[in-house]
């Protein structure tokens, strides 16, 4: 499929806005004693979190979570042994899976603690 010279500049653009928004990951790893997957912004920013959170690693094994690709932008995280991705922005703003995937997560812990 043939781009224009166009879409080309458009698609830099949002990429520079998405740059001069959001920090990138700049390593991650899971961490199978805490049971967490642990990511670090170049922001110096460090988040920590159960995967049983995020759509798509919630039934995932250490050894799946165990191998971990950062995107080239730094904005994406890909666990290759579930096919499964991770968009960090979305992550910072609280979406951890499809709106449905959500209402359904949500509902099932409703009321625990």
């Amino acid at each position: 499929m043939d781009i224009s010279d166009q879409e080309f500049d458009a698609a830099n653009r949002r990429g520079q806005l998405k740059k001069a928004r959001y920090p990138a990951t700049i390593a991650v790893r899971y961490d199978s004693d805490r049971a967490r997957l642990l990511i670090a912004l170049d922001s110096g920013l460090e988040l920590t979190i159960s995967p049983q959170l995020l759509q798509g690693l919630e039934h995932a094994t250490a050894l799946d979570l165990a191998e971990v690709e950062i995107s080239a932008s730094g904005f994406g995280i890909h666990f290759p042994r579930l096919d499964a991705d991770i968009d960090v922005p979305s992550l910072l703003h609280g979406i951890r899976g499809t709106a449905a995937w959500m209402a359904e997560h949500t509902n099932k812990t409703a009321g625990t603690a």
